[in-house]
């Protein structure tokens, strides 16, 4: 291929990469904020729950922040030619109860996205312990995902080794840049621990034809960053 026209190819992706990236921003943070209202079997506030003397103890009283969950050697593995690897942060950045980060990366025709969102948990006198709560927010994630008609090839499974709870959501789905459609490869993992759910998302796309990620490329990744994002809980 011409000088001139790899260059323009080059831009091209780079600038269908941003415009997706941005567009992608809505999900985590619908993630992190979908579950704050005290309503539809939501658990209540931190300070309501501490209120309640019959409420359950939890293992976990607060959050890191979610930018800080992984080390900038896996962001960039994970992410290669990333341009931020300290991650964009979305939300309020509020660390005691919710927090989600973005790292993304093009490394000539092939993109990598990659979202960490931390969700905590409270004990509830009326709802259950946090550890119950969270529980059922996995199932949310999850379902959330299969609900979705836009999700093709959608497979779910258990994952073992990773918190005391995780299921692994692998699909496919096209996003739209302006006129075109580009084909990504989408990788959810959602683990909790005691009272705590933290989740993956991780994506590939292949600009200019460049082919799509192998899904069980991205599952393995996609553990390696669930593994060292719970590992920063304390």
């Amino acid at each position: 291929m011409p000088r001139t026209a790899q260059r323009t190819s080059s831009r091209s992706a780079t600038r269908s990469a941003r415009t997706l990236a941005c567009a992608a921003l809505v999900l985590p943070a619908l993630l992190v904020a979908g579950c704050s209202s005290d309503s539809g079997g939501e658990p209540a506030s931190s300070e309501q729950g501490e209120k309640s003397p019959s409420a359950a103890p939890v293992k976990f009283k607060e959050l890191p922040d979610a930018c800080k969950t992984l080390s900038k050697d896996t962001v960039k593995k994970l992410t290669p030619k990333t341009d931020n690897a300290s991650g964009k942060r979305i939300g309020t950045g509020n660390t005691q109860d919710s927090g989600s980060c973005l790292w993304s990366g093009l490394d000539k025709f092939d993109y990598r996205q990659l979202t960490v969102s931390l969700k905590r948990f409270d004990s509830d006198a009326s709802r259950g312990s946090g550890d119950k709560l969270a529980t059922a927010f996995v199932q949310q994630q999850v379902d959330g995902l299969k609900t979705d008609k836009g999700n093709k090839d959608l497979k779910t499974e258990p994952v073992k080794g990773i918190g005391e709870q995780a299921t692994a959501v692998s699909y496919e789905v096209d996003k739209k840049d302006g006129e075109k459609s580009e084909a990504f490869r989408e990788q959810r993992l959602v683990v909790r621990e005691a009272n705590v759910v933290v989740s993956v998302d991780y994506s590939g796309a292949g600009f200019e034809d460049a082919k799509l990620p192998k899904a069980g490329d991205l599952e393995k990744n996609a553990e390696t960053a669930a593994k060292e994002a719970v590992a920063s809980l304390k």
